[in-house]
């Protein structure tokens, strides 16, 4: 949660390794997962339609933050690549066994767009 009192928190007085920044890289991508979750369920508890959209779409650039740090993480550690492209195939070989086509990206739904429909 917020550590805003303190308004030096977040400053480092070092330069940190490289393992030390994809430690900091796993905490940063739990803080926007938790921010999607939070924005997600306030959006939802309200009926206040600005409320709803504002919060929607900062819960989406969230999203956007997530990839980016994924995109950092794998560059910065490729062994971490091989376990997240080895998880893709074999949840992809787990889809085929059952029959279950690959959407297109277009067609892809989240839970929040999933629940946007019902409103």
């Amino acid at each position: 949660m917020p550590t805003m009192a303190d308004p030096f928190s977040g400053n480092i007085k070092r330069k940190i390794s490289k393992v030390e920044l994809i430690q900091a890289l796993r905490v940063d991508i739990a803080s926007e997962l938790e921010a999607i979750y939070l924005y997600d369920a306030h959006a939802h508890a309200t009926d206040d339609p600005l409320a709803k959209k504002v919060l929607m779409d900062i819960r989406d650039e969230e999203k956007e933050h997530v990839g980016e740090l994924m995109t950092l993480m794998r560059y910065l550690d490729p062994e971490l690549t091989k376990h997240l492209m080895s998880g893709e195939e074999e949840v992809k070989e787990m889809m085929a066994d059952l029959g279950i086509v690959e959407p297109s990206i277009d067609s892809i739904a989240s839970v929040g767009s999933l629940l946007d429909d019902e409103e």
